[in-house]
């Protein structure tokens, strides 16, 4: 009896020792569990799990500026206009964590925005995703188009407002401000024109605030912090003035129209500071909708990109090189055969219609636009001093406008020093020059022979309430003034016993010269049917308030200038003498 009570005592502590043998190998295998998830949480995955730790209590805030407004003035009522500006327009998203009914959410929304089933479909499959915290639907949506989608009153669709570039005078000064426009990463940036050669200025500098956050989301008062306020970038003032830009265009537009032309340009300018009045070009476009254009050529400002052959309108430049190197006066006498013959060149240069005009002086040079003239003028300089003359008045570079895109049209075959290259330059043939180049140096003819660099911005009005002005800046005295004021006596003559008749304003002086210029062919030499009709004057010539240079490409109707280009210079110069308020000199009969 005591022996099997023995045994049975022994039984029961061989039990409890297996049980305490498995309770602590579950301990040990438990904790062993836990350090392998701390191991695996502390460690390998520590870089992550970091991260999400900072994201819930350390808040990164991106200040986002605002960005600059761009003005114009209107100089009668002494106002500034914002041409390019910013409005908030909602940008619509969902969270599909909320939306019960996607579907019926996909219907609505898609018949507001006025999407096909195709794309209702697609909308519906992304929003029906219970796990998905966000979707974006869509950006720059309207008030009305908002207050539509806002009456549904949907769980999980909601809105945030964001600045969006506004350009209120839309297809008038597209070419001058550029556009603001999306990046492959999504990021924004300005394209061409003001946009493009100031975007770092106007798009100002971000601000950060960095800040730690408790659980409920609340900023910790005694944490470390850290703010670095936003920049807004700065306003420009341009040169332009509203009222004259928008005649200049809408008459530019509607000769192209008149004409079937391919297109054209305007450039006036204000001879005594060098400030751009106007800058336009046709077909031009509405820098709101910028992704509609049918070609990236839309976007070349006209006016600056693209250099073409000028033709007679570069013949005052080549007369009054001339006559300020004392090499000929109005006076001297030429005698046209019709033709001239160059060194180096078989064949002879002919005068336009191969007309013959005999014994002549150098005004009926410049009335008759004598091409066998120009040569005579020329060879009384000096080839050197002529392409000293063309250098100096500033052709053959860039004229330093601040406007992206700018060409510098091309001089350099007068540097090869064969006669036929200074020959056929005199009278505007084998060298490029842009409509800004053209009324600069027409600017220049008017203000006494001081050429200035083009001035388009007046004032940068930066965030901290600083103003940097732009001053008019003189580039050189390209010729005396008494050189300017004899060119500008021969012009009027042009104008008013020459090819420009349609270029004069009754009751006022007008200086001025048409250009018929042949346009260059792919295949070599110039092609029978296009041309590019330029006049390029000022006025009032006893005290030049404008220089303008106008540009008709390809006009369908009529090939000479004196039909195309002078009308719209009469038409545009009659409005500028009347918006200026400058009384007539002379009987209007």
């Amino acid at each position: 009896m005591r022996q099997t009570k023995k045994k049975w005592k022994t039984t029961r502590g061989s039990d409890r020792d297996v049980r305490l043998e498995a309770l602590r190998w579950g301990a040990i295998l438990f904790a062993s569990v836990i350090v392998i998830k701390l191991f695996w949480l502390q460690v390998i995955n520590h870089g992550f799990y970091n991260a999400l730790a900072s994201g819930q209590h350390e808040l990164l805030q991106q200040l986002v500026p605002d960005r600059g407004t761009v003005f114009v003035h209107d100089e009668k009522d002494e106002t500034l206009v914002a041409v390019a500006t910013n409005h908030r327009l909602a940008f619509v998203y969902a969270d599909p964590r909320l939306i019960e009914e996607p579907d019926e959410v996909a219907e609505a929304l898609g018949g507001v925005f006025g999407w096909d089933e195709e794309k209702i479909d697609a909308f519906e499959e992304r929003i029906d995703q219970p796990e998905d915290p966000y979707e974006p639907i869509m950006r720059e949506v309207g008030d009305e188009m908002l207050d539509e989608i806002l009456a549904f009153d949907f769980d999980g669709v909601a809105f945030v407002r964001e600045p969006t570039r506004l350009y209120p005078e839309a297809e008038m000064s597209g070419h001058v401000l550029g556009f603001l426009g999306t990046n492959e990463d999504g990021s924004e940036s300005g394209k061409y024109g003001i946009e493009g050669h100031f975007d770092e200025l106007l798009s100002g500098k971000e601000g950060s605030l960095l800040s730690e956050r408790d659980i409920s989301g609340r900023l910790i008062a005694v944490a470390d912090q850290s703010l670095e306020p936003a920049v807004d970038g700065a306003d420009i003032v341009l040169s332009l003035d509203r009222t004259i830009q928008y005649m200049a265009c809408s008459s530019l537009q509607e000769a192209v129209k008149r004409h079937d032309a391919d297109g054209g340009s305007v450039v006036i300018i204000e001879p005594a500071t060098g400030r751009v009045l106007a800058m336009c070009g046709a077909p031009d476009y509405d820098p709101n909708a910028y992704n509609e254009v049918e070609s990236i050529r839309a976007f070349n400002n006209p006016a600056i990109f693209y250099a073409y052959e000028p033709g007679s309108i570069f013949k005052p430049i080549t007369m009054a090189a001339a006559i300020d190197a004392d090499a000929v006066s109005p006076q001297t006498l030429f005698e046209d055969k019709g033709y001239s013959m160059v060194e180096g060149w078989p064949k002879p240069i002919r005068n336009a219609e191969s007309k013959v005009y005999g014994m002549v002086d150098m005004t009926k040079v410049l009335e008759d636009s004598i091409n066998t003239g120009m040569i005579f003028s020329m060879r009384q300089m000096g080839m050197d001093a002529f392409v000293d003359y063309v250098k100096a008045f500033g052709f053959g570079v860039q004229t330093g406008i601040e406007l992206d895109t700018e060409s510098a049209g091309t001089i350099a075959s007068l540097d090869i020093g064969a006669e036929i290259y200074a020959a056929t330059a005199s009278y505007g043939q084998g060298i490029t020059v842009t409509p800004l180049q053209m009324a600069m140096a027409y600017a220049a003819l008017a203000n006494g022979g001081v050429l200035k660099k083009p001035q388009i911005i007046d004032e940068i009005r930066y965030d901290d309430g600083s103003v940097e002005v732009h001053s008019s800046q003189d580039l050189a005295q390209v010729i005396q003034p008494s050189t300017a004021r004899t060119i500008a006596a021969m012009l009027v003559s042009v104008i008013e016993h020459g090819h420009g008749t349609q270029a004069g304003v009754p009751g006022y002086y007008i200086a001025g010269k048409t250009g018929t210029a042949q346009v260059a062919s792919s295949s070599g030499g110039y092609s029978q049917d296009s041309t590019i009709g330029s006049f390029a004057g000022f006025g009032p010539v006893e005290d030049p308030r404008f220089a303008m240079v106008v540009r008709i490409d390809n006009p369908k109707d009529v090939f000479w200038a004196e039909s195309t280009a002078a009308p719209l210079f009469g038409e545009i110069a009659e409005f500028l003498l009347q918006y200026f308020e400058i009384p007539p000199v002379r009987s209007v009969e």
